[in-house]
Order: C-alpha cells, then structure tokens, then sequence
C-alpha cells in the first residue's frame, strides 16, 4: 500500500516540538515516495536500509504520512469502506468513503491548528497520540495565521510545546485539554477547537472522518476569499517560489482566474443551498459579535460540564452529567484542576482511560471547561494582542507581505467579508 509522500523531519524536532520555538510546518519538509513496507523497514532500525528511506537515519528524522483519502488508497478494494463504520456515534450510513488514513513514526507531530469545516471523530488504530487542545474562544491567544496557505486550516505562530513567550505572550491566557488516545478509543473535536498531535509510540496509525456542518456553506465562502487574497499577494511578491507559503497538500493552480471560480463556485452553493429567502439574512447577515456569541454557546450548550468545586466526581456523577448532552454511550473528558504552567498555557489533562464507557463500546466527546470568562475579555484579548503586535513594531520599518496577510486574512476579517458579499448579492 502507497503512503506517500511521507513527511520527513528531523526527530531534533519532534516527540514534544524539541528545543525550536518555531513549529514545524509542512513547507520545511522533505518529500519521498515510499510504501508502507519500505516505511516499516525503515522504522524497525534495519541496518541496511534501501529505496526511499535510504539517506533519512531513524535517530535523525520521523515519518508522516498524513491526509490519504481512503477512496484514494483503496479504490480497487470498496470492500474495505464497510469495515469503518461510523453509525455507533450517531452517523449511520457513513463509513470509509468518507474518511482518511494517518500514519506515523515516533515523534511525528502536526503543527498547532484549528479545520475551518466541520467537526472531527478520530479514531486509534495502533499507537497512542498525545493530543493537546484549545477551545475557540481561545483563538486571540494562539496567533492565527494562513501562512503557510492550506484550504480549511488556520495555523497557530506557535509551538504550542515550546512557546516563545517573549514574542507571543498572550499564549499565557491559553487552557490547553490533553488527551491520550490509544487504540481502540474514538476522540470527538468539535467545530474550531485548536489542536496540535503527536505520535508517543514507535508506529501509529488513525483514521477520521470530517462530519460537515452547516455552517460550512459559508465558511467555503470565507476560504475562498482567503485563497483569492493570499495567492495574489503572494505569487506577486515571488510568482516562482510557492513552497515557501504554500502548504504541499495544496496541489491545484493558483492562478487570479482559477480563485475566482473558487470563489463564485463558493457563493453559488450557498445560494443553491438557502436561497434568497429570509434563511439567507439569518444565516448569513450576522454581525460578527452576534456570529462569534452564537458560536460559543453552540459549543458550551452542546458540550458543557459544570465544574464542580470537587474534581473527583464519582463515575456514577458523570454518567447523570453526560445522559443529557451526551446519550448513554459517551462520557464526558472532565478537565482536571492544576495551576497553570507559565510556560505552556492553562493545561488540563487526562489519559484515554478517563472517556472510556462503562460497557467499554464507545468513547466520550471532548467537553469545553467551566464558562471561564466573559465575551468582553475575549475581544479585549483581540485589543491586546494588537497592541502586542504594534509594540513589537515599532521598533521595525519594514511590513511583509505576511504582516499584512495576517490582517486580511483573520478569519475574523474575512467573516465579515464573506457576509457583506453574500448581503450584496441576496438584495
């Protein structure tokens, strides 16, 4: 079975991000195409080492090889779609078609991000993961970016294992869930949560499904106009050298002409979907700080546990706390009290044990902490992190071409846009 292209890094990196500061992004890679037994070979420590792996020591570099669509992998074999089956958590009918394929090696970790569409189940295969969280409305605290460009992922400035404070210190405020998943257990990441992975053992392999949401329809909108506005500034300030902003998993032309189909493409299927009507003034036509609210009390109102002043609750507790939100078979992760690191953000962690079911089928939905702080302290994070950012300028005269990327693009921003563009054409 192919897996490639394989992620190569230096393991100097991985397995806890190492001592950069700087996350490792897909862009400073290196490519091979390689099979999964040539992968496995690799990974064993077999001395003599042939073929794609050859000039990669295992002491020195980790393996990735992410993102493989099953219906890609697996086209000559549909049999094998029926073998993941995702109805057990409220999704009959959907099964491999619809899902995707991760391997790793030791160490092998993706850089601090939140999916623009939809939610995610995750489920182990082999090998534990180590993943490491943050609630959206944390977003202010983690420096979002759309540099290097993938199509449905903002990525964090961060390395979110080992920060840079002096240069990110709103990163303080963040509260980080950590979870290890092991085989057999399901993780459930809701919309926008931020998350940074890790693989803890020597092989893991996982398998998800995006579950689309409607919210999608117009968040297909806001990535089209964040396509349209990073590939033009950035082929204009050097047209020959994508690797640098592009992440490789982008593989389509980036041509003005070929965005603009994405983004009329992107507003047409909204329309198709709600049409002209009232649906399309409540949908879309929000303003932000009434999208912004509604989107946080989706996430507690779906997913919130009170904490309790006792954070040893008995299973009997948790499950009359999950019945309601949850239904029978999932348990609720309930965050564990600490003090939170000055160095990594707030941390809550909890083993994989923690969301096992009591009749050990099914494994429970990650939950949103206390109601921690009010939407006024958000956006004045938003204020601070600006006047953060404008500080450290002064002392700078030269404004990059990502400088002013990270302003247009925010995806605050271009919310906005996508909603005066969508009011635009509706009247």
């Amino acid at each position: 079975m192919a897996v490639s292209p394989g992620t190569i890094t230096n393991a100097d990196s991985a397995s806890g991000g190492g001592e950069d500061e700087a996350p490792q992004f897909e862009t400073t890679c290196n490519y091979v195409e390689a099979t999964l037994e040539e992968f496995l070979s690799w990974n064993c420590h077999q001395s003599s080492i042939s073929g794609a792996f050859r000039d990669y020591d295992h002491s020195k570099f980790w393996a990735y090889a992410d993102y493989k669509y099953f219906v890609s992998l697996f086209e000559d074999k549909t049999d094998i779609f029926q073998d993941v089956i995702w109805s057990d958590f409220g999704f009959p009918g959907r099964n491999g078609q619809e899902s995707t394929l991760w391997i790793g090696s030791l160490g092998a970790h993706t850089p601090c991000h939140l999916d623009t569409y939809g939610c995610n189940l995750v489920f182990q295969v082999q090998g534990r993961k180590r993943w490491h969280l943050f609630p959206p409305e944390d977003t202010p605290f983690l420096y979002p970016t759309r540099i290097p460009y993938e199509e449905s992922s903002v990525f964090s400035k961060i390395n979110v294992v080992n920060p840079d404070l002096k240069r990110f210190p709103q990163f303080r405020k963040a509260r980080r869930h950590m979870v290890t998943l092991s085989p057999g257990q399901v993780l459930f990441v809701p919309r926008h949560w931020w998350h940074y992975v890790e693989s803890i053992d020597p092989v893991t392999v996982s398998i998800n499904s995006w579950i689309e949401l409607e919210e999608d329809h117009q968040a297909r909108v806001e990535e089209a106009i964040t396509r349209m506005l990073v590939c033009a500034l950035k082929t204009a300030e050097n047209p020959h050298n994508t690797r640098a902003w592009l992440n490789p998993t982008e593989l389509e032309e980036t041509s003005h002409e070929v965005n603009c189909h994405y983004l009329n493409g992107a507003i047409s299927a909204f329309f198709n979907h709600y049409g002209t009507s009232e649906v399309v003034e409540t949908q879309a036509l929000r303003t932000n700080r009434e999208y912004t609210i509604k989107e946080e009390l989706n996430v507690h109102n779906h997913m919130e546990v009170e904490q309790i002043g006792s954070h040893n609750l008995s299973s009997e507790t948790v499950k009359q706390e999950a019945a309601s939100p949850f239904g029978l078979d999932l348990v609720p992760v309930i965050p564990s009290s600490q003090e939170p690191s000055s160095a990594r953000g707030g941390i809550f962690e909890n083993d994989g044990e923690e969301f096992v079911s009591k009749n050990g089928k099914s494994f429970g939905k990650l939950p949103n902490t206390k109601r921690q702080r009010m939407m006024s302290e958000s956006e004045n994070a938003v204020v601070e992190q600006v006047a953060s950012d404008r500080t450290g300028a002064l002392s700078q005269t030269f404004v990059s071409t990502d400088d002013l990327l990270d302003c247009l693009v925010n995806p605050q921003v271009t919310r906005i846009v996508a909603q005066l563009l969508i009011q635009g054409k509706s009247v």
